[in-house]
């Protein structure tokens, strides 16, 4: 390497700042090779046989909802798709749902609550779509709405985070039971260069805002807000995503059986209780 080289390299770590945990398991959870939702589903689940529309506006394609079988078991499995591709990506808003995307996911889920189904999400989205059209659509109430009546679903039900779980675009999918998390994925309520822009007017500051946001697994389950982390494979899940599959697949399995040992009146109670108590602080 130049001399000329190595002062542009220096220069632009510089202005990158510095590499935070936090940061480092931000770019594992947005690496292009990681898998995600759909990759779980087609390797988790069998017979999967989707349900399209929210029977209002239109079936949003950032979002797929279908009835499967998981371990030979009838449920349903939501999930947001990203695409590989730039035209991929773009047919699907770049995996962020729509209105009526929320709106589909909870006619399914209801759809799952009346033959008695248990309700699996898997979600890896920044946030939910922003545009204008969506405004005008409700996007807030949508998201409002899935909020309320997961909180009331009488089916169990578990979301797992895979890769991002940004803002009200994530929760509006993981009022669950139990919501697990990979161990290098990142919860959070905002992106880290969204933070930075706000806190410090300047998007380098992306490393320093998601260390100080605590959004790694275990800074996230500390606070209360996740049940379980998954572990991934070392170096993460695109290494080996075989092996990540199997230790999800472990850890739905246990979850699923403890929480159809419940009575549907306790295990309603615990998971609104559990929402109802997250990030409670008390001062003197």
């Amino acid at each position: 390497m130049t001399e000329q080289a190595a002062e542009k390299l220096e220069q632009v770590q510089a202005a990158a700042g510095p590499v935070t945990e936090a940061w480092r398991k931000t770019e594992l959870a947005r690496h292009p090779q990681r898998p995600d939702p759909m990759d779980f589903i087609g390797s988790l689940f069998t017979n999967f046989s989707e349900i399209h529309g929210d029977r209002a506006f239109g079936d949003d394609l950032a979002l797929k909802c279908g009835m499967a079988r998981f371990h030979n078991e009838e449920v349903l499995v939501i999930a947001n798709v990203k695409g590989r591709g730039i035209k991929e990506k773009i047919r699907h808003n770049f995996g962020s749902p729509n209105p009526e995307g929320y709106r589909k996911a909870l006619r399914a889920m209801k759809i799952a609550e009346k033959f008695g189904r248990p309700v699996f999400t898997l979600i890896d989205l920044v946030g939910a779509a922003p545009g204008l059209g969506a405004e005008e659509r409700g996007q807030a109430e949508a998201i409002a709405r899935n909020l309320r009546e997961m909180s009331r679903l009488r089916v169990p039900t578990i979301a797992t985070i895979t890769g991002e779980g940004g803002s009200g675009g994530a929760l509006g999918l993981a009022v669950s039971d139990r919501v697990l998390m990979l161990e290098n994925a990142v919860y959070s309520v905002i992106s880290p260069e969204g933070c930075a822009s706000i806190l410090w007017r300047d998007a380098s500051n992306r490393a320093l805002a998601a260390e100080a946001m605590k959004t790694t697994s275990p800074d996230v389950k500390a606070l209360g807000c996740v049940d379980d982390v998954v572990p991934e494979p070392v170096g993460g899940a695109h290494l080996d995503e075989a092996a990540s599959i199997a230790m999800l697949d472990e850890k739905l399995r246990w979850h699923l059986a403890d929480l159809r040992s419940l009575p549907v009146e306790e295990m309603v109670r615990r998971r609104q209780a559990k929402f109802r108590s997250i990030a409670q602080f008390y001062t003197s």
